[in-house]
């Protein structure tokens, strides 16, 4: 199994363990707020103090120009463009790890301190940051801190780094259209069932009624 079909694996399990459930009380009516975000006009029902919040992570930068290349290089090699659809960063993953960092701060220094060992070790072995480095140089560092168990203690801190690269880079994809079209991903739909299949009932011994059968709907 390749490196994106193992990524499609995972994202399917996780798409498939969701639910979300809204509901009112009977006879309630429920109100919805309709907020408005100044930074990109989507409207969601949503507290102020998330509100609030949303403003403020989008008001701010944290990554440099140089440090949004190198996540859009190495978002592009975990999930790269292909047949089905486009990369990473054509899916604007770097933006949502952008977005993700300050929201959740816990994770700027590992990111930020990956970013800083990733150049550091690009620069002794060719001379040049990881951005400036060839595709097959990029690739051969890749290599190096893609797999955990094969990974050398030397570069331990470059794995750590690229694990948690690695899972904002699926989660972001994965959770956008392009994601969603790459998967195949429907959500719930409505369906026709037409009762439990005749070989299954043979298999088990058993079979509907005749009241069942002429009162069950069965649809082509």
């Amino acid at each position: 199994m390749d490196r994106r079909k193992s990524l499609k694996a995972l994202a399917l399990g996780t798409l498939g363990g969701v639910a979300i459930l809204d509901g009112c009380k009977p006879g309630e009516t429920k109100k919805v707020a309709a907020n408005k975000s100044v930074a990109d006009g989507f409207t969601l029902d949503r507290q102020p103090e998330e509100l609030a919040q949303y403003e403020k992570v989008v008001s701010e930068t944290f990554f440099s120009a140089h440090e949004m290349a190198t996540i859009s290089i190495l978002a592009d090699i975990i999930i790269p463009k292909d047949e089905v659809s486009g990369s990473a960063s054509e899916a604007k993953v770097p933006d949502f790890i952008e977005f993700i960092v300050k929201d959740m701060p816990t994770h700027q220094t590992p990111m930020r301190g990956g970013l800083r060992w990733l150049d550091l070790y690009s620069s002794k072995k060719n001379g040049k940051s990881f951005k400036d480095s060839s595709k097959e140089q990029q690739i051969a560092i890749v290599d190096e801190i893609a797999y955990p168990k094969k990974a050398t203690k030397l570069v331990g801190q470059g794995v750590a780094f690229f694990t948690l690269m690695r899972d904002l880079t699926v989660t972001g994809f994965y959770t956008t259209k392009m994601g969603g079209d790459d998967l195949g991903y429907v959500g719930n739909q409505p369906n026709q069932w037409n009762g439990v299949p005749d070989d299954v009932l043979k298999q088990y011994n058993v079979a509907y009624t005749e009241k069942e059968n002429k009162e069950c709907v069965k649809y082509s």
